[in-house]
């Protein structure tokens, strides 16, 4: 899932040496996947309205669902790098969407 998510994104920023996707599982076995981009290139991947950010989110999940599997994708600001990990339990946040 990590190089799919790679692949997209790299596709979709101006420095694509930056992306780093990061993958934790959590204790209800469910599969949360953080994305780290460059320097200007965070709006690229969240999109007008945040619309690129959710058509990523949607095909993450859906993938996760092929294989039975429960996924969450967040983008990580890099301007504001925070610890989510107790946040993540709750919900599929994505910043600035």
């Amino acid at each position: 899932m990590e190089e799919f998510i790679s692949f997209v994104v790299k596709h979709l920023v101006d420095n694509p040496e930056a992306v780093q996707v990061e993958h934790l599982e959590k204790e209800n076995g469910r599969h949360l996947y953080r994305l780290k981009v460059g320097d200007g290139d965070l709006g690229q991947v969240i999109g007008k309205e945040g619309k690129t950010a959710k058509s990523i989110r949607t095909l993450v999940v859906a993938v996760a669902a092929r294989k039975g599997q429960r996924a969450g994708f967040e983008i990580i600001d890099p301007a504001h790098p925070r610890d989510d990990s107790d946040r993540a339990e709750s919900g599929p946040p994505v910043s600035g969407a």
